[in-house]
């Protein structure tokens, strides 16, 4: 099974996927922690043939070999990242590795173009949207000390960065379910989107056991 989510920064992707990867027993992936951590490697000072990116069962993140999960979420590598995931070379590697990735599991996998580039037969197309002012909150609400002026306009030139890029611009999938959260709790946005894939799946079964 694939689940495929998407959506812009600080919309509820990883929550979200976090929820569903427990309820349906698969490996969770978040596609960003993957980008960022090709950005810290060039912070670094290593160069793109050298990095290695790996993940183990537990969706934890290894970069040459160094767990560096909790070393991902900044407001530096917010931006790093954001600039590396317009590199094709950076893109074409991972994409590979995350289709690689999604052959060997039932997967829930986030990032900004599952649905449209890396799992473009997903089970589920899930894209989460909010406003920039509902997802600068949540942001602040996630990392202590951050200004929400200087956070909304760093979101929102993500944004713009992320919708304009040439490879793989930020859209959802024809065939993707948008689920605006702005007015919507954690809580009714993973029980909708439980919903949402229990009935595709039905739909699946249905549609293999006629052809049967």
């Amino acid at each position: 099974m694939q689940i495929a989510i998407d959506g812009p920064a600080a919309a509820g992707k990883t929550s979200l996927g976090r929820a569903l990867a427990d309820h349906f027993g698969c490996l969770f992936v978040e596609t960003g922690k993957m980008y960022r951590a090709v950005a810290l490697g060039l912070t670094r000072g290593i160069s793109l043939d050298e990095i290695e990116i790996t993940l183990d069962e537990n969706g934890r993140i290894f970069l040459n070999g160094e767990d560096v999960t909790d070393l991902l979420h900044t407001p530096e590598m917010d931006q790093a990242s954001s600039r590396v995931a317009t590199l094709p070379e950076v893109r074409e590697r991972l994409v590979a590795l995350q289709r690689r990735i999604a052959a060997g599991h039932d997967v829930v996998m986030e990032g900004r173009d599952i649905g449209t580039v890396v799992l473009p037969n997903a089970d589920v197309k899930i894209f989460l949207q909010a406003s920039p002012q509902e997802r600068a909150r949540r942001r602040m609400q996630e990392r202590d000390g951050l200004d929400y002026e200087e956070t909304l306009q760093e979101i929102i030139a993500r944004d713009a960065r992320d919708s304009t890029r040439k490879v793989s611009p930020l859209n959802p999938a024809p065939d993707a379910i948008i689920i605006d959260t702005d007015q919507k709790s954690l809580t009714e946005v993973i029980s909708e989107a439980i919903d949402l894939v229990k009935e595709r799946l039905r739909k699946v079964d249905a549609s293999a056991e006629g052809r049967m």
